[in-house]
Order: structure tokens, then sequence, then C-alpha cells
């Protein structure tokens, strides 16, 4: 699907603006004591004028005949690009912790890594840092996230393929 760049679109977004939309597909994972798995993903990216674009992403458990039956996760936050190709990213999640985020835009490629992860004694998981990737690949959207725990040391966790909807 084309995508169009607003015209009163901040300059600050230019690096950013091909992210701006809804991508859906199926992604995996996995993960010690887990196993590999497979799961249903969806992440928007939206702008308001702003510098910054509002994100969200939505995982969910698949049916047999690939749709979604109920939502796993969820983080939402801000992107924000800096005129000088570098990125931040603050993201929160149910689970319980918040994590800053740092990293660089190159082309259609930005590459995070966490700057700080905080998380309250109650947080579902033990997180304590990660590597993203986000590409732009054939007109699709390619993410991967490698994840660190208390008990685990970094490794891949979870990638996907998405499509552009909107």
């Amino acid at each position: 699907m084309a995508f169009e760049i607003s015209s009163d679109l901040s300059p600050n977004l230019l690096g950013v603006a091909w992210l701006i939309g809804r991508w859906e597909g199926t992604g995996h994972g996995q993960w010690p004591g887990t196993g590999e798995f497979t799961y249903g993903c969806q992440i928007d990216f939206v702008e308001n004028g702003g510098n910054f674009l509002h994100y969200l992403m939505q995982t969910y458990e698949l049916g047999e005949d690939g749709v979604a039956t109920k939502p796993l996760g969820m983080e939402t936050g801000f992107w924000r690009p800096q005129p000088d190709g570098a990125i931040e990213v603050s993201l929160a999640h149910p689970d319980g912790y918040a994590e800053l985020w740092e990293g660089t835009m190159t082309g259609a490629r930005i590459e995070l890594r966490t700057d700080a992860v905080v998380r309250p004694v109650s947080s579902a998981v033990a997180y304590t840092g990660g590597h993203r990737l986000y590409g732009n690949v054939e007109s699709d959207l390619m993410w991967t996230f490698d994840r660190a725990t208390t008990d685990v040391e970094l490794q891949p966790y979870l990638w996907a393929r998405l499509q552009r909807v909107s």
C-alpha cells in the first residue's frame, strides 16, 4: 500500500515518515521455558502535528484459522526523532514496566537500545534491557526485539514482518 507524506509534517519526522500508519501481520517468538510461538501483531504510528509519533503495539493469540482470539501484550509510547539522526523512544507496558530507548535512524532502518528500564516488584516480567531493529523491507515493516531479564542474557525474543493497512 502506498502512503503519502503530509505537506504539514514536522521536519523532525521526515526520517520516520515511512512508519506512519497501521501495520498488521504475524510474528514469531521464542523464550526459554516457553519455546517457540506465533502471534498476531498490530502497530500504529500516528502523528498529530508535533515533533513526535505516538506508538501503539498490540499482540494477539491466534486461532487455528489465523484470526486473533485474545490479547497477549501491549505497549504504548512516543518516538522522538532528533535532527542529528538520533531517536529517543519512551514506552509503557501494562505488565508494570516502562522503558527509555535511544538509537539511530539510517535511511529506513532504526536501531534502538534500552537506556533505562523501570519496573516495580510486582512487574510480570523481570525485564532488564533490550535491543530492537525496525526496517522497511520491500515496503513491509520488519522488526526484531532481543530481550534480557534477571535470569536470561540478551537473546532474540520477538520478530515480525508486517504489512501497511492504512
